[in-house]
C-alpha cells in the first residue's frame, strides 16, 4: 500500500483505528490532560476557507466566494479565538498555523489581528512558530512582506510541481516560474520555508521523480512536505476515475516512489521526521509535532478541528453558518465531543506512529489508565518480517513498515484494551 497524502490534524484528518472492537465506553478526562510534559503549552490552529478555486485532488475545506468582507471575517476568527481563550487560561503559546483553503488571501491586517490578539490570550514561547500556507501565483507572492511584517516567521509554500504540465493537470493556478520566483521572494521575507511536492502522478517514474527530488533538495530550503497524490471520496479526480477517465498509478510504483524519496532525502541530510515530512534537524514543523506527539490544540474558522481538555472539537463548514453561528453564539463550535481513554489511546498510538522517532507504548496505557493498548505477540511478529523495530516498550516503523502503516495499526491494535486496576 503507497503512503496516504495527509495534511495532518490541521487539515481535518480525525484518525481511528477502524479494526479495534467496542471497548467499554468510559471517560477519563483528567488523564486525558495529565502529560506533564506539555500539559501547560498550546498550539493554535486557524482555517482560513477560501480558495481562488478548487483543486481537483482536494478534499480540505475550501470554498470559492465571488467576494469576501475582510472585516466581518476578522471580527468572527477573534471571537471565536476568544471563546477558546477563555476555555484555557494559563497556557504556553508554542505555535501558530494558519491553514486552508488559501490563507495568503488573507489580509495581512487580519492576519496580525489574530497573532497579537493570540499572544495577548497566551504567553508566547520564546520561539514561538507562525506558520502561514499560501500559493505561490503572482498576485500573493506580492504579499509575503506584509505577513512577514504581521508576525508570520515561518511559509509553507505549495508549489506542487515544477512542470507546467503537471501544475495544469493538478489545477493549480500559478505556472512553474511563478512558483520559483515566490520561492525566492518567500526565502527573503522568512527564517523559515517550506514547500509541498506532489509526487506519484499517472507517468510518473524514477527517472522523473529523481530529477525532481534533486531539483526541490537543492533550491535551499530547510523543510519539505511530499505527499503521494492519493483519490479522495468526492473530489473531482474521484469522479474521473469513476468514469474511466484517470487511471492512478499502480501501487508498485509509488511504493517504489517512496522508498526513492526516503533514500534521496536521507542521503541529502533532510530525512522523513515522519511519513510525508523530511527537515534538517531542528527544522521540523513544530506545529505538526504538536499533533502528532499528541498536545492539546485549539482549532479556530470553519471546519476547524481542535483537541484541548479531553475532548475533540469541529467548527461548523460552511463559512456562511459558521459566521452565523458565531454572531449567535460566541464560537463556531459544531461538535465538541470528550474521548474516551481508548479512543485517546489510539489516536496517540497512530499520530505517534507516523514519526520517524516511535512511540512509547507503555507511556500511552498509563496516560489514558489502560493495562495494554496493543498486542505484542503481533508486534513480535512484525519485528522479526522488519517492519517494525523494537526498544522495551518504545516501537517505531521501518521504511518497510511506513509502507503499510494503515495495516500494522489495524494489526497491532488490542482486540479488547482493558483498564488498569488501581491497588
Amino acid at each position: 500500500m503507497a503512503p496516504v497524502r495527509t495534511g495532518g490534524l490541521s487539515k481535518g484528518d480525525r484518525p481511528a483505528l477502524t479494526s479495534r472492537k467496542k471497548a467499554t465506553d468510559r471517560v477519563t478526562l483528567v488523564n486525558l490532560s495529565a502529560d506533564s510534559k506539555a500539559s501547560d503549552t498550546l498550539a493554535l490552529y486557524v482555517h482560513w476557507p477560501f480558495c481562488v478555486s478548487k483543486c481537483p485532488y482536494c478534499d480540505f475545506n475550501s470554498h470559492v466566494r465571488s467576494s469576501i468582507d475582510q472585516d466581518e471575517w476578522r471580527e468572527a476568527l477573534l471571537t471565536d479565538l476568544a471563546h477558546e481563550a477563555r476555555l484555557l487560561p494559563d497556557r504556553r503559546l508554542t505555535s501558530i498555523f494558519f491553514g486552508g483553503g488559501t490563507p495568503s488571501l488573507m489580509d495581512p491586517a487580519t492576519v496580525e489581528a489574530v497573532i497579537r490578539a493570540a499572544t495577548e490570550h497566551w504567553p508566547p514561547a520564546a520561539d514561538v512558530e507562525i506558520t502561514l500556507e499560501a500559493n505561490p501565483n503572482s498576485v500573493e507572492a506580492a504579499r509575503f512582506a506584509d505577513l512577514g511584517r504581521a508576525g508570520v516567521n515561518r511559509l509553507s509554500l505549495g508549489l506542487q510541481s515544477f512542470d507546467d504540465a503537471a501544475l495544469r493537470f493538478l489545477g493549480r493556478a500559478h505556472s512553474s516560474r511563478e512558483g520559483f520566483r515566490a520561492l525566492e521572494i518567500a526565502q527573503r521575507n522568512f527564517r523559515r520555508v517550506s514547500f509541498d511536492l506532489i509526487y506519484a502522478l499517472p507517468g510518473d517514474s524514477d527517472a522523473s521523480w529523481s530529477a525532481t527530488l534533486a531539483q526541490a533538495l537543492a533550491l535551499g530550503t530547510s523543510h519539505l512536505s511530499l505527499y503521494q497524490l492519493t483519490i479522495e471520496p468526492g473530489t473531482r479526480f474521484a469522479a474521473m476515475v469513476a468514469r474511466g477517465e484517470l487511471e492512478p498509478l499502480d501501487l508498485d510504483t509509488a511504493a517504489a516512489l517512496y522508498e526513492l524519496t526516503d533514500a534521496m532525502t536521507s542521503a541529502a541530510g533532510m530525512p522523513a521526521y515522519e511519513i510525508s515530512n523530511h527537515a534538517r534537524r531542528g527544522q521540523e514543523s513544530r506545529h505538526n509535532l504538536a499533533y502528532w506527539r499528541y498536545r492539546d490544540f485549539a482549532g479556530v474558522g470553519p471546519g476547524a478541528h481542535g483537541r484541548r481538555l479531553g475532548a475533540r472539537t469541529a467548527r461548523r463548514r460552511k463559512p456562511e453558518n459558521y459566521l452565523s453561528a458565531v454572531a449567535a453564539t460566541g464560537h463556531g463550535i459544531a461538535e465538541e465531543a470528550p474521548l474516551s481513554a481508548v479512543e485517546a489511546a489510539d489516536e496517540m498510538l497512530v499520530m505517534g506512529l507516523r514519526l520517524r522517532e516511535g512511540v512509547d507504548v507503555r507511556e500511552i496505557a498509563e496516560r489514558f489508565g489502560l493495562e495494554s493498548i496493543v498486542d505484542w505477540d503481533r508486534i513480535e511478529r512484525l519485528g522479526q518480517s522488519g517492519h517494525l523495530r523494537r526498544e522495551g516498550t518504545r516501537i517505531e516503523l521501518t521504511p518497510a513498515g511506513r509502507l503499510l502503516l494503515d495495516h500494522i495499526l489495524g494489526e497491532i491494535a488490542a482486540a479488547e484494551p482493558s483498564y488498569a486496576v488501581a491497588s
